[in-house]
Order: structure tokens, then C-alpha cells, then sequence
């Protein structure tokens, strides 16, 4: 029985950590460098704009530091997209400021929020992972927010949004990352193959039926399954080629 624990705990250990770094190289840095200039432009046109100038008010709410790490850090994701993003976190928002009117207690109101913040973005298509914290920060928020009403979810929340989106288009697309993204072409065609042959369909298919929820579009996948047959039969034609034969001297 001891053995079975163990090994059971090693694989939940193996599974636990990726296998292969998130952000490899120089993609690291210019997310450090996204998420640095986004906060900083979103904060200071915020404090700007609305007039405030104390630490303890509500011009720059904390779930903005999640989105900041989606947009800058994986802006191909599906929950990194302009409307999850816009989408999200306003009609989290929303959720929050009215379960804190129907319900009052605040970890009902918090429990509720969250929930109905999850239920909402997933029907509406924006789904944003930084939404279920604008829901419990408006659920508790403080006397700031919760006097705010639903201007809370105009500003700060669609404000800082808005934002932080429109540094990232600017940040990304100034960094070659495609931004709302696009799923590139393959690079090339299998040498003297047909692609296999697959649909579009198939691959949404096949993620429904995964069982777990994929962080990754399905143009993106089928790019992958093209550039990988492409490299594969591109390496079977290049251990095919004939050696080349030494040439023949003439007899003088």
C-alpha cells in the first residue's frame, strides 16, 4: 500500500510542473516589459482621469495585474482576446455589484459572485480567468466600491479594461505577436504528400470530446498538425536521398 501512495504521489508530482519552460528565451523579458508599460499607462491615465490622487481608492483594481499577465504573457490565448477581456471583466462586474445587492452577506455575495460571473462569461464567449476576481472585488471591495454601485463596473473596471487593451495591441503587434490573434499559416506543405486528410470540424470535435478544456483555438492546432507532417515528411525525404557518387578519374 505504501508503494501505491508513493507512486501515485510521484506522478501527481511529474504532472504537477510542465514539461517544457512556459515562456522560453527572450519571450519572458517582453512580457516583463508588456505587463511593466501596460500597468503603468492604464494606472497613471486612470489616476488621471478620474481625479484621484490616494493610494486607497479605486482607480486601479488588482484583477488587472491577472489580465496583464494573459495579454502580455500568452496573447494567442482564446481567454486573452479582446472581448474576453473587455467582456469579462465588465459583466463580472456586473455580477458581483448585484449579488452584493441581493444577497448582502459577503461570503454568500463572493460565493454567488464568482459563480454567476463564471456561468455568464462562458455563455457570452468571453471567458477571462481575471474576471472571477473583478466579481469578488466587487463583492468585497470595501466602502469605495460598494458606494460606486453599478458606476463600478464603467469605472474602474471598463476603463482600466479599455486600457490595458489598447496597450496591448499596440505592445504586441510592436513585437511581432499578432494581437487580436490570428493563427498563422502553415510554414509549408509536405514534399509531394497530400495533407492528411482532415477537417476543421474534426479538430473541434476532438477538443470537445478531450475532456479537459484546452487553452488553444483550433486554427492553431490544425497549424500544428500541418508544420509537424511537413517536418516529418520533409526528414523522410532527406534520409531517402541517394549518397552522391565519388567521381571517376580518366586513365591518362
Amino acid at each position: 500500500m505504501r508503494r501505491i501512495t508513493a507512486g501515485a504521489f510521484a506522478r501527481f508530482l511529474r504532472h504537477a510542473v510542465p514539461d517544457a519552460p512556459q515562456l522560453p528565451g527572450a519571450e519572458k523579458w517582453r512580457a516583463v516589459a508588456g505587463a511593466l508599460t501596460g500597468i503603468f499607462v492604464t494606472g497613471l491615465l486612470s489616476q488621471y482621469w478620474l481625479g484621484v490622487s490616494s493610494a486607497g481608492s479605486a482607480y486601479l483594481i488588482a484583477p488587472m495585474g491577472a489580465s496583464a499577465v494573459l495579454l502580455f504573457a500568452v496573447p494567442a490565448s482564446p481567454l486573452a482576446q479582446p472581448w474576453s477581456i473587455m467582456g469579462g471583466n465588465v459583466l463580472s462586474a456586473l455580477v458581483g455589484i448585484c449579488a452584493v445587492k441581493i444577497f448582502g452577506d459577503p461570503v454568500l455575495s463572493a460565493a454567488f459572485g464568482v459563480a454567476g460571473a463564471i456561468g455568464l462569461m462562458a455563455a457570452c464567449r468571453c471567458l477571462h480567468p481575471p474576471g472571477g476576481a473583478v466579481a469578488l472585488t466587487a463583492t468585497l471591495g470595501g466602502p469605495d466600491i460598494f458606494g460606486a454601485g453599478f458606476t463600478f463596473a464603467l469605472f474602474p473596471v471598463a476603463a482600466n479594461s479599455a486600457l490595458l487593451l489598447l496597450t496591448a495591441l499596440a505592445f504586441n503587434n510592436a513585437t511581432r505577436h499578432s494581437y487580436p490573434h490570428a493563427a498563422p499559416a502553415p510554414h509549408g506543405k509536405p514534399a509531394g504528400q497530400e495533407p492528411l486528410a482532415f477537417t476543421h470540424e474534426d479538430i473541434e470535435a476532438v477538443l470537445g470530446d478531450y475532456g479537459d478544456f484546452l487553452d488553444v483555438s483550433p486554427e492553431d492546432v490544425e497549424t500544428l498538425i500541418r508544420d509537424v507532417e511537413a517536418r516529418v515528411h520533409a526528414r523522410a525525404a532527406a534520409s531517402q536521398k541517394p549518397a552522391a557518387r565519388p567521381a571517376l578519374k580518366r586513365a591518362s
